[in-house]
């Protein structure tokens, strides 16, 4: 791993270790073999609320406490996807939502469900955040959160992990500062569990 570029190798060793860490934590993320690629992928149920009416709530994964709006509200299902981008030499999340009944959710209704602290500033730029997209692997359509700036907040991290002489899994910081953009929270569980060269020591998954 060069500077703040992520090359394929380096990222299936990160997800590795991400994935021992979530065979302990039982937190459903696994290696789906998908055509020419690989996918690390995971579901989760979560309560939204206003997702009809647009009223603003807040949300959290199953495993955490959810707090929605007074109104509609109603159980969604994400389908969360990490691939590596070898135009950007960084991972993308990809995703996509469904109703209990199995609509998916359009674009303007995922802008909804994102938090309120998040929404408005990303609104002021959504070309650089969530778009829909045609999934690399599958061809189907997903959400994705675009990886233009990844550099640009992942440097910081990881000059301050050098700096402080400390190992860092690249995915695993990405994701905890990405994923809550769209209700994908990463447990601390994580950060506690890391072991020394996490971000290098680790087979290559099959």
């Amino acid at each position: 791993m060069s500077g703040c570029a992520l090359d394929e190798e380096n990222f299936r060793r990160c997800c590795r270790l991400l994935l021992q860490q979530s065979e302990q934590l039982r937190d459903g993320w696994s290696w789906e073999a998908v055509q020419a690629g690989l996918v690390l992928s995971v579901d989760a149920d979560s309560i939204k609320g206003g997702i009809e009416d647009e009223e603003d709530g807040e949300e959290d994964e199953d495993d955490g406490v959810c707090v929605v709006s007074e109104g509609s509200s109603q159980m969604l299902q994400y389908e969360y996807h990490i691939l590596h981008s070898c135009s950007y030499s960084t991972p993308v999340l990809y995703f996509r939502a469904f109703t209990q009944d199995g609509r998916s959710l359009s674009l303007e209704e995922v802008w909804s469900s994102v938090h309120p602290n998040f929404r408005l500033r990303l609104q002021n730029s959504p070309l650089n955040t969530i778009t829909l997209q045609e999934h690399p692997l599958l061809g189907q359509p997903f959400f994705m959160l675009h990886p233009c700036r990844t550099e640009e907040f992942m440097r910081p991290v990881l000059q301050a992990a050098q700096d402080q002489h400390r190992s860092v899994n690249y995915v695993l910081s990405w994701l905890s500062v990405v994923g809550p953009v769209v209700g994908l929270d990463v447990p601390l569980k994580y950060a506690t569990q890391l072991h020394p060269a996490a971000s290098l020591s680790s087979t290559e998954p099959d």
